[in-house]
């Protein structure tokens, strides 16, 4: 199938539809868009200033800067126990997004299967399908918080089988996966000689002393696996489009060589500031302030959400997501209707693949005050909805 071909074949985004109709309305509060209401810390910015200053507004070596590699090698070492070769191991993405679709693209074939436990964030799929993959779901649910049981995976596993895509801190469920979770998954991976693809752009936010672990710190898994991460919601710098991918010298070279015809390479400036401040304890000291808010809202949403009787949910572990099981209702049906009528924008479950149907996703990534309107809103609407009005 060509790429024209491909592109028909994928759905528009439910949550950009939701978006284009929340255009239309006026005094609509936004559960929607996974964005962090947070500016990016100021010293990040100041790096940005001096790098602009210092001229860096040329091209960078189509796998990054040097001095950003390095201290991606550095961090990966100290946080997530990855030991990676910076000139070898190590590619600078634009953003996480591009990286998947870069990082499939390298061993993917026409006809191959990728797993992905669903619910599952919409690029995850969308990659595998452009690559000319075959996209193979395996359910997650409410009442395991989210976690993809083992079994299933191995149970889904055919000759076909490429690579299984993982998240954690997931979006949209927020589930956490444990280390035994990941362990179970990394010995599937080796029996079967198959590939891990591991988005932990939610890496940094963990409630409630849940543990994020890297599966490809676990013993022979980085031979197996690929990892995603960003800048974009540890240091709220979604707008600045920069990721970044850890893997074995082969995959990075064809990605490399792939990134030199798509992009060329990220912005040089947004580079530098970067590697600045993945070096400064300031940008450590606003993620967890960050944190700290966003759990604060968990909390007071996962306490509203549950005082209401339509509502099934689980407090979520991770990212800013909290995905609740409307039990009345079909999913797109209420999300559309919440917005017209409660003018309230939330994603339906169902824009997150089959086992997303019949849930709904609220980002708590907005301020406490425009939460509890929202919830108030909410209730309202459901009352109306009980009551047939």
């Amino acid at each position: 199938m060509s790429i024209p071909d491909i592109l028909d074949s994928i759905p528009e985004s439910g949550i950009r539809k939701l978006f284009e109709l929340a255009s239309k309305q006026k005094d609509v509060i936004s559960l929607g868009i996974g964005e962090p209401d947070f500016d990016t810390p100021q010293h990040i910015k100041e790096y940005a200033l001096e790098a602009l200053q210092k001229g860096m507004t040329h091209y960078t070596p189509n796998n990054g800067l040097k001095i950003l590699r390095d201290e991606i090698s550095e961090k990966l070492k100290k946080e997530n126990g990855i030991i990676a070769d910076p000139d070898k191991n190590i590619i600078v993405t634009v953003g996480g997004n591009q990286a998947f679709l870069l990082a499939l693209s390298t061993f993917v074939r026409p006809g191959e299967e990728v797993i992905i436990p669903s619910p599952y964030f919409v690029t995850h799929a969308a990659a595998a399908r452009l690559v000319g993959g075959t996209v193979v779901e395996v359910k997650t649910c409410i009442e395991n918080d989210f976690r993809v049981d083992p079994e299933d995976l191995r149970r889904s596993i055919t000759r076909k089988t490429r690579c299984i895509i993982i998240s954690t801190p997931n979006n949209p469920t927020g589930s956490v996966l444990t280390r035994k979770d990941l362990e179970e998954i990394a010995d599937i991976a080796v029996e079967y000689g198959i590939r891990i693809v591991s988005d932990e752009v939610y890496e940094k936010l963990v409630y409630d002393g849940a543990e994020h672990v890297s599966i490809a710190s676990l013993n022979g898994m980085s031979e197996y696996t690929i990892t995603v991460n960003s800048f974009s919601k540890a240091y709220a710098m979604t707008g600045w489009r920069l990721g970044y991918v850890v893997a074995d010298p082969a995959t990075v070279a064809k990605m490399t060589k792939f990134q030199m015809y798509l992009a060329a390479c990220p912005v040089s400036f947004v580079q530098y500031a970067a590697a600045k401040a993945l070096r400064d304890p300031r940008s450590r000291a606003a993620t967890e302030s960050m944190r700290q808010e966003y759990q604060r809202r968990r909390d007071y949403l996962y306490k509203r959400l549950s005082e209401i009787d339509s509502f099934v949910v689980n407090k979520p572990m991770g990212a800013f997501y909290i995905f609740p099981k409307v039990d009345f209702v079909d999913d797109d049906k209420f999300a559309e209707r919440l917005l017209v009528e409660g003018k309230v924008v939330v994603v339906p479950g169902s824009a997150f693949g089959t086992y997303g149907r019949g849930h709904v996703r609220l980002c708590y990534a907005t301020s406490l005050s425009n939460i509890e309107e929202a919830m108030n809103r909410i209730e309202r609407f459901v009352q109306s909805i009980r009551h047939g009005s």
